[in-house]
């Protein structure tokens, strides 16, 4: 990401710091509020020219993203990319401190048309990567072929390593450090500092 891309990121979202607990189950002492990305189409349009132009190579058929922010962006850049548009949907949050337990589901009107085609899977931000591994999980279940993954903003390695494992490339606009733990392993937990739940309802 260019320094003025990076700039234009930070610009529209907003972070705090604390104690949060995230969809994977991993906790972090950063989280990053995006319900103001994709306000304004102007101001997010050059992030999502680059992640596009890093996408194209890979000849795709399909953008997918979960829902909301990745269904958002998986949208902006299957028009600039002049293919289909899919997203995932997110089930219940189960009770208790496993990782990665939150499915996502492929909605039944994108499972046939979505069957052997090469697929992008895109989030806003990519963490630990819970929605876009949930995303590629409910692909695979349908015969697609999620080819490359990609994120405005990469954080962290965790996300990484899962598609590093399945030989899926990933594209970002911009990465940056970022630390997660597990549970029983979280500095923050064990300083007592109160945890907050981020995990937003379940659509």
């Amino acid at each position: 990401m260019s320094e003025n891309l990076a700039a234009d990121f930070f610009r529209i979202v907003t972070g705090r710091r604390g104690h949060f607990r995230l969809e994977s189950g991993h906790h972090s002492q950063l989280w990053i509020d995006l319900d103001a990305l994709f306000a304004d189409p102007n101001a997010v349009d050059p992030l999502v020219e680059a992640l596009s132009d890093a996408l194209r190579r890979y000849a795709i058929d399909a953008v997918c993203g979960p829902l909301l922010g990745g269904a958002f962006l998986a949208q902006l850049v299957a028009r600039r990319l002049n293919v289909e548009f899919a997203f995932t949907e997110r089930g219940e949050a189960p009770p208790g401190n496993e990782l990665y337990q939150v499915q996502y589901r492929l909605p039944a009107a994108f499972a046939t048309r979505l069957r052997d085609k090469r697929i992008a899977i895109v989030d806003d931000v990519m963490s630990a990567g819970s929605a876009l591994r949930g995303t590629y999980t409910a692909l695979c279940a349908h015969g697609a072929v999620p080819v490359v993954a990609g994120a405005l903003l990469v954080l962290g390695s965790s996300g990484l390593d899962f598609f590093a494992s399945r030989g899926v490339p990933v594209e970002a606009v911009g990465r940056e450090p970022y630390s997660l733990w597990t549970p029983g392993d979280c500095p923050l937990y064990h300083n007592g500092i109160a945890l907050e739940d981020v995990v937003a309802p379940a659509v």
